[in-house]
Order: structure tokens, then sequence, then C-alpha cells
């Protein structure tokens, strides 16, 4: 397929940053062994694989603003348009080796998001998405799965751990879920989470506590695949909320039912 001057822009960095994040994968396996263990390799690789994207995004687009997980804000002239990427996406994953990781990249005009790409450099899946003009998986269209009952779903989460995240509400969602679904689902790399929902290979998602990178591109994703976005409390408030729901209409609809109760 052709995409759009914009697309080209967004599918250029992703695989230039890509192709460093691949190879360094392949590092891992030869550090796992060593007593420092790859953690301060990974976080090196996260910080080129983001400068990359500035580099690639800011010529393309020099005005616009940059909000990237390693180097927070940086504004732009164009206050309008504002570039929300996540580098590497799924670090634990990549950290211990496991090909499930990705780098983010989505666009914010006027405080809405209107493009998303999520790129898996391991197996070269590459999703895109803009306003109005749908979603597609390496250039094949994308349509969120029709399961209409929990029961019949396979459903993603996420899950607290050192450091972050409430146990509490977790252990009650989890609850609450489990029994309704026949099958249940921890990735762990939210990107893909939401990437895989507008494909159809999974039927729903949620998690709490993201940030704006986690979720941006995702967001595009699922909505240009005819699938519904919100936080737990069914609103459009995610970035504020930091939380996300996603699934086709009944799915998301029944997710929101059960779990926005909880917690309060």
């Amino acid at each position: 397929m052709l995409h759009s001057a914009l697309l080209n822009v967004m599918v250029k960095a992703a695989r230039r940053a890509g192709r460093t994040l691949k190879r360094d994968l392949g590092e891992i396996e030869h550090l796992q062994v060593s007593l420092k263990g790859p953690a301060n390799f990974v976080s090196l690789a996260d910080k080129r694989a983001e400068e990359t994207l500035y580099d690639e995004l800011t010529r393309a687009r020099p005005g616009y603003g940059f909000i990237g997980e390693e180097g927070g804000i940086r504004e732009g002239t164009d206050k309008a348009n504002v570039w929300i990427v996540d580098p590497l996406d799924g670090t634990t994953n990549f950290l211990h080796g496991m090909p499930h990781f990705a780098v983010s990249i989505g666009l914010q005009r006027e405080g809405a998001m209107i493009a998303g790409l999520v790129y898996n450099p391991a197996n070269d899946d590459l999703f895109v998405a803009e306003k109005g003009k749908g979603a597609y998986l390496n250039d094949q269209r994308i349509r969120v799965a029709a399961r209409k009952n929990l029961s019949d779903s396979v459903v993603a989460c996420g899950l607290p751990h050192i450091g972050r995240g409430d146990f509490a509400i977790a252990s009650a969602e989890l609850a609450a879920i489990q029994p309704r679904v026949a099958g249940l689902r921890r990735f762990g790399a939210a990107a893909l989470d939401l990437a895989w929902v507008a494909a159809g290979r999974l039927d729903g998602y949620w998690e709490r506590n993201l940030s704006s990178w986690d979720m941006a591109a995702g967001i595009v994703l699922v909505r240009e695949a005819g699938g519904f976005v919100s936080d737990i409390d069914g609103s459009d408030k995610i970035f504020e909320t930091r939380d996300i729901i996603a699934g086709n209409e009944d799915i998301h609809r029944e997710l929101v039912k059960i779990l926005k109760p909880i917690g309060k």
C-alpha cells in the first residue's frame, strides 16, 4: 500500500531505530551470563533508540514537539503537533532476550491522537494507522475481533511489579475477570497489546498506571480498526487517569462494567 507522507516519516524512523534494537537483542544472550547482567546495556539501547527517533522525526518535521520515555518533553515551535514516543516498549522482555517488544510512535495534533505506529523489530510486524484511513498490519487492513461474549474471548492485562501498581486492585480485577473469559494473558508490552487488539489477535485489554507513550499509538490503531478505547471509567481522559480498556464495542462495554466499580 502507499503510505501518506506522514506515515512514511514514522515508518522510516521506526525501522531505523528497530534495526539497532534487533542487533542489540542478539547481544542480550551473551550478556545474560555475566554477573553484572545486561541492564546497563539495555538502558543504553533504549536511550540510543530514542535519540534515533528524535533525529529522524525532527529532521522531517522540524517544529513538532517531542515527548519520549527517556528524554521527557522537548518543546517545539509548532505547538499544535507533538510526537509521543516509546523507543522500547517491553523493556523487561527485551532485557531477558524475549522477542516481544516494540517501537511506538504516536502523533497528537491539537490534543487529539491522529496517527500511530507500533513496530516489533524482532518479527518485523509493522502496525500503522492514521485517523480516518483505517489500520494496517504489514500493509494488510486489520479489524478488531467480532466476538460478542467475554466467555469466548482472550483478554490481555497488565500486572503490578516491584515499585509500581496497586496489588490489591490488581488482585480484585483478576478475580473478577478470570472466571468470565476463555483466556487471560500478560505479555508485558502495552503498545503491542493494543496493536493485537486492533488486529483481532486479542479480544480485549486493560491496564492501569500507564504513561502516554505506552498508549498513544495503540489508541489510534484500535479506533481505526473499529474498536473502542477509554479509561476504566469509560471516559476519554485516558492520559489523565493513566488507565485504559480496549476492545470491540461489546467486549469494551463488558470490561468497563466489571472493572469500573473496582478500586472506587
